[in-house]
């Protein structure tokens, strides 16, 4: 350290180890100190809780629209690895998307440039449909989980427009 930090330094820990007296000067003065409580006694009363399910809005009319024009079903992806979207059970227009173990509540959104963008509801993933392909995105890490990926639906548009253009190329 240089001459001219180390008073700052000095200065800058002073300030905080003042400033957290004070505060725990003041906690105590508010509050009488409980008597400490065993680890065991604390291990003991939290059981794992069941996450709870989020509340989720009602789907509008364009959520209906683009849950609509999901394809749902088992993905083919690359590395032998496969995403599987299903209907959810209990909320309209939303779907689950489960890639390996990990399985997302999904809302349907459609782009403007006609994708079907399925967007997590925790923020975390992101599923993206275009005509030919799908992918599976951490929207968090910018990373891509599964890539290439194509479901029965996909395959059958992909084919027919192979055939369509080898129809327009004979002509």
């Amino acid at each position: 350290m240089t001459r001219l930090t180390r008073p700052l330094d000095h200065l800058l820990r002073g300030a905080a180890l003042g400033a957290l007296c004070a505060f725990a000067m003041a906690a105590s003065a508010v509050e009488p100190a409980k008597p400490a409580k065993s680890a065991p006694a604390k291990a003991a009363k939290a059981a794992p809780a069941k996450p709870a399910e989020a509340a989720l809005a009602d789907a509008n009319a364009e959520q209906i629209d683009a849950a609509e024009r999901v394809y749902y079903g088992v993905y083919d992806c690359e590395f032998n690895q496969t995403v599987d979207i299903e209907k959810h059970p209990k909320h309209a227009a939303y779907v689950n998307v489960k890639s390996g173990k990990s399985i997302w509540l999904m809302k349907p959104v459609l782009s403007s440039t006609g994708a079907i963008r399925l967007e997590d509801t925790k923020g975390e993933t992101l599923m993206v449909q275009i005509a030919s392909k799908s992918m599976l995105l951490n929207v968090k890490t910018a990373r891509r989980i599964v890539d290439e990926c194509i479901s029965p639906k996909q395959r059958e548009l992909i084919e027919a427009a192979k055939v369509a253009k080898a129809a327009s190329a004979a002509s």
